[in-house]
């Protein structure tokens, strides 16, 4: 059994919809962000990077204690390894899959992260055109290369949905906020539908559906409070 220690966010959904699509048995963890349950020690004994998602599997492979695992990456290697899923062994294949897991955690997600925060942004914390900008063009360009990899494949690694593909995935879900026009990518649209249409990626998207919160709805002073805890973070003290 597989817990993961999730929140309904592009990140936590990687793992929800790898555990879907490979029927894999988990349990969900809630780790709500806008409450602060990502600083508490029983989490950041698992995760001390104090983010999620995380899991634990307490049914690791030749047995033994439990094996807790942070980073969406590195989670979907551990995975797609216990499992013998969605990433093939073959030397090429498998870097294939592998470089796209990287490219995806250094690149698009953190990028098409900072465009749907700065466009989020009310004036009142100052003008954010340059951010603006820069990281919508910065999305807009990521968004080319998925379309230039894709105009001579079906998935990102080939013939074949990997952990590659999931990855990628749910970080696109959101494109309008990002400032983007997916028409303007025509191969990336094509396998956008496709793989949002898989059974098993509907079912990984709607997990913690129920969880979710419009913080637009909450009052001022909460929607300042969720803010400083999700961006204002600085370094939790060490006791010597």
């Amino acid at each position: 059994m597989i817990d993961l220690y999730y929140w309904p966010t592009p990140n936590g959904k990687k793992v929800s919809i790898f555990l879907e699509e490979t029927a894999t048995p988990y349990r969900v963890v809630p780790v709500q962000i806008s409450r602060g349950d990502q600083f508490k020690p029983e989490f950041l004994k698992i995760n001390p990077n104090h983010r999620m998602p995380a899991i634990v599997d307490r049914e690791p492979i030749g047995g033994g204690e439990p094996i807790s695992i942070f980073e969406s990456g590195a989670i979907l290697f551990y995975l797609a390894e216990k499992t013998g899923k969605l990433w093939p062994k073959d030397l090429r294949t498998k870097y294939e899959v592998t470089q796209w897991v990287v490219w995806q955690v250094a690149n698009q997600g953190p990028k098409l992260g900072e465009a749907g925060h700065f466009r989020r942004l009310s004036q009142r914390e100052g003008d954010q055109s340059y951010a603006v900008r820069r990281f919508t063009d910065e999305a807009n360009r990521l968004y080319g290369v998925l379309n230039m990899r894709l105009r001579d494949r079906r998935y990102l690694a080939g013939d074949e949905f990997t952990i590659a593909d999931i990855i990628s995935f749910p970080w696109t879900v959101n494109w309008q906020a990002q400032g983007q026009d997916i028409s303007e990518f025509k191969h990336f649209k094509r396998w956008f539908e496709e793989v949002g249409a898989r059974p098993g990626v509907e079912r990984g998207l709607a997990v913690g559906a129920d969880l979710a919160v419009d913080n637009a709805t909450l009052p001022p002073e909460e929607q300042a409070r969720i803010r400083k805890i999700l961006y204002n973070q600085r370094a939790i003290p060490v006791d010597d």
